[in-house]
């Protein structure tokens, strides 16, 4: 079949089977995201999506074939998060429903990019340069005011395997890399409806596009090519990854074995002397400040000058109504006494909380009947014998340009999570993608303990130095990068130059457009 009759076929689709055709391209693009790293699928799904859209009769139906093409890429995308209803046993149903409802209201803002690029009726590199703006937008706004903020699967974490490609993270941030990569992805539809008269100049901007990926990816190598991985003196991390399956960690019955087993990984004898030992999330099934025991029983597992770093639930004041519990972390010293604490800020909807609980007869997933009560923010951690800190819980790794404390920058990030929930699925390995963003975006160092995996030391260039692996059991042992000297362009300014450009481009792109049409009457 020719080019030119391929096309027609494509854009003489309608009804199902053109969101059929849009929500299978949408769940090829999903490809692209860890493990998997299939990054030239996006090409024929950007491609593709856009070529509809820009050929729908109307801005309504252009708005339902985004919406299916971002169902589809979000469901497939997602679909690890159903696992966690199943682990809770809630029911494969539930799981299913949750997935979708999360798809369909994520789906909402690639609906609107596709909307906007149909009544803008551009041509050539024009409609591209709006379409990968708007898309940024929509990521950002997805990101920060959907469902409370999910930026989870952001075009610019398909580069995650590349430590080169991820570079320009230090400037732009994750948005930045996602704006370039829809755009390049998307330049063969300025060989669609081409106004040039010259064949070969049709191919102008995929040449650009295929340079610009290139250059992309020199100027991340030559960035790393300058650097060495120096480390903190006098500091050799412990991280312990007892791999504790979700369905067993609260039952009551191996609450204390599993205690046990944390305490046993941290004695394990080590090749070098080891200065400060980390736990992941909620590793201590105790409220840890009330109760002396427990905490001597961490101390004495404590390295003498060092601390031991845990999560763990804390309750208020007993006595005091109404109850309240956060998903903290704790720093405890040889002697048991706790040294510094943090209360996890970003509650994740219907597992920490149950949002609308007055009218919603839901119940949520972790542990507990209770809601999980917010900390104050993110906080810079001064703990003894160690650079200053900033703490992560879960998925508060995820949310780019929003990971510190903005009056104090601090010279490391530590982040505690439980990636068991999702069991062996692709979000593990996507979350761990994210993480590094975080450290070159931020140009700081991030330690990461994960209860079942992936528990990893990553630099302040985003290379992963050391980990333990999904669904392995044993502790990971490693220094202490150093951060850079000074914050990078993007963690002194963070997302609002990239926002701010995309919005420009927007703009020029949009007048530009309506100029040429009026000309043209």
């Amino acid at each position: 079949m020719s080019g030119d009759r391929f096309y027609a076929v494509l854009i003489g689709l309608s009804g199902w089977k053109l969101w059929a055709v849009a929500g299978l391209l949408g769940a090829i693009g999903s490809l692209a995201f860890a493990p998997t790293h299939m990054v030239p699928v996006l090409v024929p799904a950007l491609t593709g999506l856009l070529l509809f859209c820009t050929s729908a009769a109307s801005l309504r139906a252009a708005f339902i074939i985004g919406w299916w093409f971002g169902f589809g890429h979000f469901v497939a995308g997602f679909y690890w998060v159903g696992n966690s209803f199943v682990v809770a046993d809630v029911g494969v149903f539930a799981g299913i429903l949750a997935v979708a409802a999360l798809a369909a209201t994520a789906a909402l803002s690639i609906a609107l990019v596709g909307a906007v690029c149909n009544i803008a009726r551009l041509s050539g590199v024009s409609q591209v340069v709006l379409f990968a703006s708007l898309w940024t937008l929509a990521e950002w706004g997805r990101s920060f005011f959907i469902l409370g903020g999910f930026p989870w699967n952001l075009i610019g974490y398909a580069w995650g395997f590349s430590d080169a490609m991820i570079q320009l993270a230090a400037v732009t941030g994750v948005f930045g890399v996602s704006a370039v990569t829809v755009f390049c992805a998307a330049s063969p539809m300025t060989l669609v409806r081409s106004e040039q008269p010259i064949a070969w100049r049709r191919w102008t901007w995929i040449g650009v596009a295929a340079v610009g990926l290139s250059a992309i990816w020199a100027g991340g190598a030559l960035r790393l090519s300058n650097v060495s991985l120096d480390v903190v003196e006098d500091v050799r991390l412990r991280i312990v990854q007892a791999n504790i399956a979700q369905h067993h960690k609260w039952l009551p019955d191996l609450r204390e074995a599993h205690f046990v087993e944390h305490l046993t990984l941290t004695q394990v004898p080590a090749t070098r002397q080891i200065t400060h030992v980390i736990w992941p999330e909620t590793a201590t099934p105790y409220a840890v400040e009330w109760n002396p025991p427990i905490r001597e029983m961490i101390g004495s597992a404590t390295p003498p000058e060092g601390l031991l770093i845990t999560g763990a639930i804390s309750m208020s004041e007993k006595g005091e109504e109404p109850l309240r519990i956060w998903n903290s972390l704790h720093a405890i010293s040889f002697a048991g006494d706790i040294v510094g604490s943090y209360n996890k800020m970003r509650l994740v909807p219907f597992g920490e909380y149950v949002p609308l609980r007055d009218w919603l007869p839901f119940a949520k997933l972790v542990h507990g009947s209770r809601d999980y009560s917010r900390g104050t923010g993110q906080q810079t951690l001064d703990l003894p014998s160690l650079p200053s800190v900033g703490l992560l819980i879960c998925f508060e790794a995820i949310f780019p340009g929003d990971v510190i404390d903005e009056s104090r920058r601090p010279e490391w990030l530590l982040n505690l999570t439980n990636d068991a929930w999702y069991g062996n699925s692709a979000g593990p390995y996507q979350h761990l993608v994210q993480t590094k963003f975080r450290s070159v975006e931020e140009g700081l160092p991030l330690i990461r303990a994960a209860n079942t995996g992936i528990s990893a030391a990553i630099d302040a260039h985003g290379r992963v130095v050391a980990s333990l692996g999904l669904g392995e059991t044993g502790v990971l042992d490693t220094e202490l990068p150093m951060p850079l000297i000074e914050a990078t362009f993007y963690g002194q300014h963070g997302n609002i130059p990239i926002v701010l450009f995309v919005v420009l481009l927007v703009a020029v792109t949009l007048v530009g457009g309506a100029q040429r049409r009026t000309l043209g009457e």
